[in-house]
C-alpha cells in the first residue's frame, strides 16, 4: 500500500498507530512522511522513489508467521521459499539465495553479510506485533545508504517502548509451526525511560523434499530482547535495544566426500546458529528546522554449518545531520564508519582463503532537496562516497524531481548510479565441485576460486513514477524502470596447476569469478488501494520485469546469462482483501501467483511451474485485549516448489499447506 506511517527520524517509530488508507483524507494521504529515501522525513508528494510501506495493520491482516512472508505483499519483490528456512528474496531481477543487490536493515543497522553480501533471512525473527512499518523501496539507494543498495532498500522500523507497555502474550500451533509463542512486558523506568523485554520462540517441521520425502529441514528458535526509549531533554532522546538467539536447523546440504568424487552427496546437516545485537540511538534537534542522530552498533554472528562455520563481529557508527538552509534548501549529510572481522572454517568442499579477515569501510554523503516551486516542484540531488578495502573509492550520485500538479496527484523521475562491492565470497572463495581422470589416470580436480582482483557490479538506473488519489476511496501507484548494469559476476576458466594434498595426487582445474557481463532489466509495478464498501477493501498489485543479459566477447561462461534471466518471475499478480465482519469478526484473504521460472542455471535444467499462494484467516476479537485467529497458507496444493538453489549449497524443499490457531492476550 502507499506509505501511511509518519516515522521521526532514523530508527523511530511514530508514537501513534498508522491510519487505515480508508480513514486518510486526500491531503493527509499525500503528506504522509517516509525516512528511508533520504535518510530524514520527507512528505510522500516529494519523494521520487518506488516504495512501499507495511504497516502494523497489514502485519496484524496477513497471518504471515515471518517477515518473508510479509514481503510477498510488495510489488515488485520476488520472494520465493527455498526450503524450511531459507528464502529468496530480490527486486527487479537478479533473485537468488543470498541475493547481493538488496540492504536490509533494522532500526537503521544493516543486517547483510559482508561474507556473501546477502541476508539469513533465519536470523530476522523479531517479533512481528513489535514492528511499527516496514519501508521497502524498489530500486536503487545507493547516494544515501552506499553500496550493496543497488536494486532495493528494505528498512525495517521497530515500535517504540512507549507503544508496548503492559503485558502481551502469544501462542499457537498448527501442522506445520507446531508450536510458538511470546511474552512481553512494557513499563517505565523513572519518568523519562519506556521499555520492554521479549522471549519468544517457535518450533517448525519438515517440508517435503523434491520426492515427497521429509526434507529434514525443520528447525526452532529461542529469542530474547529489549529496549528502552528515553527523553533526555526537550531536544535530546535516546533510544537502546539488544537481543540475543539460539537455534538449530536441518537441511540436505551438498557435499564433496573426496577429491575423486564425481560431484556433490546429498548430506543431512543440522546447523546451530547463535546471533547478538546491541544498538543505540541519540538523537538531537538543534531547532524546528536542524537535527542530527549519531548511531552505534555491535552484532555477532555465529553460524556452526558443518561444511563452513562462520563467526563475525561488527561494528557499526554512523553519524546525521539534517538542515534547512533558507526557504528552498532541504540538506542532508552523513559520515559513516564500519569494522568487521570474521572467522571462517573449511572442508574439501568449501573454505575461505584466508580463513579470517578485517575489513573496513568509510562512507560520507551529501544530498540537497530543492524546492524549485514550494509545494509543486522539488529537485534533489546527493552522492554518497564511500572507501572500502577491495576497490577503493567509490562514488554513487543521484539526481530526483518530482512535480505535484494538485494535492491528488505526484509524478517523480530519478537516474541513479549504484554498485554492488565484492563480498568475502567474491574474492576468497574457494570450492570443489567434482573430480574426473584425467591424462594418463591423473585424477582432475575441478575448482572454483574467488578474485582477489574482482571488481564492482555497476548499475545506472532510470526511474518514473506516478501517485494519484483517485477518489476517496481509490488510491494507485505505479513505478516503471530502466536498470543498465555492466561488469557483472561470470564463472570464467583460469588454468591449472598440480598439487599432492589432499591425496592423491591431482592436478586441479581452476574457474574463477570475472566481471564479464552486461545488461538490463526493464519493468513496472502497479498497486492500488479501493476501499469497496465500509466494510471491505481491496489491494491489488501487479509487477512484470524483463532481463536481458550478455557476456563479452572474451567470456567462455554460456551458463550465467541464463540463470539471471531464469531465477527471476516475469509476472507477478496479488490481490489481497479485508473484510469487517460484525461482532469483533474479521476475515482476511492472499492471493499471490507467481510466472514460471524457465531455467535455473549451471546445476540443472529444472524448470520451476508457475503457482498460485492461497492464505486467509479470520480473526476474533473476543474482549478487550483477547483475540482468536485461525488462518490457511497456500491452500490451493498440498505443496509446490518456489526455487532451487543453483549455488548448490543445499537441495531445495516443496511448502507445504498448512493452518495454524493462535490466541493473543494484552492486559
Amino acid at each position: 500500500m502507499l506509505a501511511l506511517a509518519s516515522p521521526p527520524v532514523m530508527g523511530q517509530a511514530p508514537q501513534t498507530q498508522p491510519k487505515d488508507l480508508t480513514s486518510t483524507s486526500i491531503e493527509d494521504l499525500m503528506n504522509v512522511e517516509v525516512t528511508s529515501v533520504s535518510k530524514k522525513e520527507q512528505k510522500l508528494s516529494r519523494t521520487a522513489a518506488a516504495i512501499f510501506v507495511i504497516t502494523q495493520e497489514d502485519i496484524r491482516r496477513s497471518g504471515a508467521t515471518n517477515i518473508p512472508d510479509l514481503l510477498r505483499m510488495v510489488p515488485g519483490l520476488d520472494v520465493a521459499q527455498i526450503n524450511g528456512s531459507t528464502w529468496a528474496i530480490g527486486s527487479r531481477g537478479f533473485n537468488q539465495q543470498l541475493a547481493n543487490k538488496l540492504l536490509v536493515m533494522v532500526d537503521g543497522r544493516s543486517v547483510y553479510s559482508p561474507t556473501f553480501s546477502g541476508v539469513f533471512w533465519d536470523t530476522l525473527d523479531l517479533p512481528l506485533s513489535d514492528i511499527a512499518r516496514i519501508e521497502v523501496i524498489r530500486g536503487p539507494g545507493g547516494s544515501i545508504w552506499g553500496v550493496n543498495a543497488v536494486t532495493g532498500v528494505i528498512s525495517i522500523f521497530t515500535k517504540k517502548a512507549s507503544e508496548t507497555t503492559g503485558t502481551s502474550v502469544e501462542a499457537g500451533g498448527g501442522n506445520f509451526q507446531q508450536g510458538f509463542g511470546m511474552v512481553q512486558y512494557g513499563g517505565k523506568l523513572g519518568k523519562e525511560t519506556d521499555f520492554r523485554v521479549y522471549t519468544k520462540y517457535f518450533n517448525q517441521d519438515h517440508m517435503l523434499d523434491l520426492n515427497g520425502q521429509s526434507g529434514a529441514d525443520g528447525w526452532h528458535r529461542l529469542r530474547s530482547g529489549f529496549r528502552m526509549d528515553s527523553t533526555l531533554s526537550p531536544k535530546d532522546s535516546l533510544m537502546f535495544e539488544g537481543d540475543l538467539s539460539t537455534g538449530r536447523e536441518g537441511e540436505f546440504g551438498f557435499e564433496l566426500p573426496s577429491i575423486t568424487s564425481p560431484g556433490f552427496v546429498t548430506v543431512s546437516e543440522q546447523i546451530n546458529l547463535a546471533n547478538g545485537s546491541l544498538e543505540s540511538i541519540w538523537n538531537h534537534s538543534y531547532s524546528a528546522r536542524s537535527d542530527s542522530s549519531l548511531q552505534f552498533s555491535f552484532d555477532q554472528h555465529r553460524r556452526g554449518d558443518p561444511l563452513n562455520p562462520e563467526t563475525r563481529n561488527t561494528f557499526d557508527l554512523d553519524f546525521r545531520q539534517h538542515v534547512a538552509v533558507g526557504g528552498r534548501h532541504d540538506i542532508v549529510w552523513g559520515l559513516g564508519y564500519r569494522y568487521t572481522a570474521d572467522q571462517i572454517g573449511g572442508s574439501l568442499t568449501v573454505a575461505m582463503n584466508p580463513p579470517s579477515r578485517g575489513l573496513q569501510l568509510f562512507n560520507s554523503f551529501v544530498q540537497d532537496e530543492i524546492a524549485l516551486v514550494p509545494q509543486r516542484l522539488y529537485l534533489t540531488v546527493g552522492t554518497k562516497l564511500e572507501h572500502n578495502d577491495y576497490t577503493g573509492f567509490e562514488i554513487m550520485p543521484s539526481v530526483r524531481g518530482t512535480w505535484a500538479p494538485s494535492n491528488r496527484h505526484m509524478f517523480w523521475a530519478a537516474v541513479s548510479r549504484a554498485l554492488r562491492a565484492p563480498s568475502r565470497n567474491d574474492t576468497n572463495l574457494v570450492l570443489n565441485i567434482g573430480g574426473f581422470p584425467g591424462p594418463g589416470g591423473t585424477p582432475t580436480l575441478l575448482r572454483l576460486l574467488g578474485n582477489p582482483n574482482f571488481q564492482d557490479e555497476r548499475l545506472i538506473a532510470y526511474e518514473a513514477g506516478y501517485r494519484a488519489m483517485v477518489s476517496q476511496r481509490l488510491s494507485i501507484d505505479l513505478a516503471a524502470y530502466y536498470n543498465d548494469w555492466d561488469n557483472v559476476q561470470t564463472t570464467e576458466p583460469s588454468g591449472s596447476f598440480f598439487e599432492t594434498t589432499p591425496p592423491p595426487a591431482h592436478q586441479v582445474q581452476t574457474l574463477m569469478y570475472e566481471n564479464m557481463m552486461h545488461g538490463e532489466v526493464h519493468g513496472f509495478e502497479i498497486a492500488a488501494n479501493w476501499k469497496m464498501t465500509d466494510r471491505w477493501s481491496l489491494s491489488p498489485g501487479f509487477a512484470f520485469a524483463n532481463d536481458h543479459t550478455h557476456t563479452g566477447p572474451k567470456s567462455a561462461d554460456l551458463q550465467t546469462p541464463l540463470f539471471v534471466e531464469g531465477s527471476s518471475a516475469d509476472h507477478m499478480i496479488q490481490l489481497r482483501s479485508h473484510f469487517d465482519l460484525r461482532r469483533g469478526l474479521a476475515w482476511d484473504a492472499s492471493a499471490y501467483y507467481v510466472d514460471a521460472l524457465t531455467n535455473q542455471g549451471p546445476l540443472s535444467n529444472l524448470r520451476i511451474p508457475s503457482y498460485t499462494r492461497l492464505d486467509t484467516g479470520l480473526t476474533w476479537k473476543l474482549g478487550e485485549g483477547f483475540s482468536l485467529s485461525l488462518v490457511g497458507q497456500n491452500l490451493l496444493k498440498d505443496h509446490h516448489m518456489e526455487f532451487e538453489d543453483v549455488n548448490g549449497s543445499m537441495q531445495s524443499g516443496q511448502i507445504k499447506r498448512s493452518a495454524y490457531a493462535k490466541i493473543t492476550w494484552q492486559f
